[in-house]
């Protein structure tokens, strides 16, 4: 497993108050509010009572069956998950399925999920916020700004490197800071091209396109490029540019956890909560290995 995986592990002190599910709900909707999310999404409960006493909390990108055992076996009162478990709608949580399974290992084990998707990715904070940080991003702005949002809230980020680099470094910077997983990083673009203004996107963002050749971007970070729309965006400007840099959608969004946690934490002790707050190091990326010639 990759250092960057291990188990982050902070008590909250001071404290001496047990929270209940709604507190730690309220907690999540005044960090990220669920006003934020995307029309199409699905945040907020999936399993569990409100008044069910929280005494520890594992945050997590996916809430796959492997995930949830492990967070299960480590005591967790609630999982807080960056992906919904049912985004689309179902007609029964059968432990015969996948996802039937998870719901009843959950319920089995009087452990509660919580999700936090497009709200994380938007608000202040967020996502795209923690890798523009990482990567050392300056006069940071929105791609899209979330609709009744501040005008520093939106899906992605775009701003500026302290110094421009070669596209060659920067790709280089992007894998270092990164979990290792099978499939790498993946770049369109002359190594030795020089780039300053960056748009991220962690997670899927071939849907952004326009809204990073809109922001004049010399290079897009984000997941999960597919071919047809690589292909169109390449050969949409007569430069090259923007530059592809094509990561993993689990690494990018993992990199969130573990200051979503520490905010969390920061909201617990203004609360007087004892409450212990992790972030899982199961590596939940689907690719197991790559082949490269």
């Amino acid at each position: 497993m990759p250092e960057t995986l291990d188990y982050l592990k902070r008590m909250t002190s001071p404290g001496n108050i047990t929270p209940n599910l709604q507190q730690i709900m309220d907690g999540i909707e005044q960090l990220w509010p669920a006003s934020l999310a995307e029309s199409w999404d699905a945040v907020g409960l999936v399993v569990g009572r409100p008044e069910q006493e929280i005494r520890k909390v594992i945050w997590v990108v996916d809430p796959s069956l492997p995930v949830v055992e492990d967070a299960v076996q480590r005591g967790a009162d609630l999982i807080i998950s960056h992906h919904p478990l049912m985004l689309k709608p179902v007609n029964g949580v059968s432990a015969l399925t996948p996802k039937g399974r998870v719901i009843h290992t959950m319920i089995e084990n009087q452990c509660a999920l919580l999700t936090a998707h497009t709200n994380g990715d938007s608000a202040v904070g967020g996502v795209s916020d923690v890798l523009a940080e990482i990567l050392g991003l300056e006069e940071c702005v929105p791609l899209t700004q979330a609709a009744g949002g501040l005008p520093e809230e939106g899906i992605g980020r775009v701003g500026y490197l302290a110094s421009p680099t070669t596209l060659g470094d920067f790709a280089g910077k992007v894998y270092g800071i990164l979990p290792k997983v099978a499939g790498g990083v993946r770049v369109s673009g002359p190594r030795d091209a020089i780039v300053s203004r960056v748009a991220i996107c962690g997670g899927a963002g071939d849907s952004l396109f326009d809204a990073v050749r809109s922001a004049n971007a010399d290079v897009y970070v984000t997941a999960d490029l597919r071919h047809h729309p690589a292909l169109e965006a390449k050969e949409a400007t007569l430069d090259g540019r923007p530059y592809l840099v094509d990561v993993s959608h689990f690494a990018s969004e993992w990199m969130w956890l573990p200051a979503a946690a520490q905010s969390l934490i920061n909201y617990a002790e203004d609360s007087g909560w004892d409450v212990e707050i992790m972030v899982s190091n199961v590596n939940s990326d689907p690719w197991d290995f790559c082949l490269n010639g």
